[in-house]
Formats: structure tokens, C-alpha cells, sequence
């Protein structure tokens, strides 16, 4: 299981640059125009296939979903170590040395909650028995193409698909 206590965050300026100041994971206080960083890191095979994870039911938001990995970048780490380090603690596949590209920023706004998202594409061929899920993130896996991932979004149960649907272009 993660341990999150006492891990912190670096604060961006709506520029998404580091300010110096540091906030607590989850301590969703910030003022108008502070920011943190996030990532999501998907998973290309070259048979056109993706891999999602199922989020666990308990989660306290969009439980049961499917999704890409991702988390939240931690201080002074850089978007690429975070989103590799997420996706081997959430899927078990080293990332580091693959082929990869920042698809695209975006980002949200809501009280208390301004965030960017840094959306990785890796290419990777990896068996299924290659994957081993984080047990308190997700409860399975599978891969999936562009369409089948649309038809998830479609019937609300894919995470984040507006926001990053042309990452599954290729």
C-alpha cells in the first residue's frame, strides 16, 4: 500500500512554474492561482492496444472506473521520473528506458484544487503475465483499443477520456 504521509507537492504559478512553496498531498487549500502537477502515463503496444486498470470499488472517487496510471508529481521530482515511478508502482512495467512523448498539458480549476496534468505516451511490448497491479489502486487490467476505451468513456466509466482522448491516436 502507498504511504502518503508526509509526502508534499511542489506549487506551480498558472505559468507551470515551481514557486519554491510546497503544499501536503491532498491538502486541497490553495489559493487562486497556485497549482500542482500531475501525471498519467498510457501504455502503447504495437498492436494498437492500450492497458487500463480498474480502479478498486472502495475508492472515494470514481470507484470501479477504468483508467490510465497516474499520480501526483511529489517535490522536486520532474513530471517524467513521476509518471515513470507511477506507472511501475501501478502496473509493475518499467517505462524508463522506452520510447515515449509528452502528448499534452491540461488543466482544471476548482476551489481550493488548480492543477496541470502532463499526459506521457510510452511504447511498450509486454506480455500480460508482465503486469502486476498495485493492489490498493486497482483491482484488474486489460488491453484495450481506441474504440473499445470510447465505448467505456461513452458509458461514463473511464477516467479523464475527454481531457486526453488524443493520446490514444496514433
Amino acid at each position: 500500500m502507498k504511504e502518503h504521509i508526509m509526502e508534499y507537492w511542489d506549487i506551480y504559478d498558472s505559468d507551470k512554474k515551481v514557486t519554491g512553496r510546497t503544499m501536503q498531498r491532498n491538502d486541497f487549500r490553495m489559493v487562486p492561482g497556485d497549482y500542482h502537477l500531475s501525471v498519467l502515463g498510457v501504455i502503447a503496444r504495437s498492436d494498437g492496444r492500450f492497458l487500463i486498470t480498474k480502479r478498486k470499488e472502495d475508492k472515494r472517487w470514481a470507484p470501479g472506473w477504468w483508467e490510465v496510471s497516474g499520480g501526483g508529481v511529489m517535490a522536486g521530482e520532474s513530471s517524467y521520473d513521476a509518471v515513470c515511478r507511477e506507472v511501475f508502482e501501478e502496473t509493475g512495467l518499467d517505462v524508463r528506458q522506452c520510447p515515449h512523448e509528452l502528448v499534452l498539458t491540461y488543466h482544471r480549476e476548482s476551489p481550493g484544487d488548480n492543477y496541470f496534468v502532463d499526459v506521457y505516451r510510452f511504447f511498450k511490448d509486454f506480455d500480460e503475465s508482465d503486469v502486476v497491479l498495485q493492489e490498493s489502486e486497482a483491482t484488474d487490467f486489460r488491453l484495450a483499443t481506441h474504440e473499445e476505451i470510447k465505448a467505456l468513456a461513452e458509458e461514463g466509466i473511464f477516467l479523464h477520456y475527454s481531457s486526453i482522448r488524443q493520446v490514444f491516436d496514433i
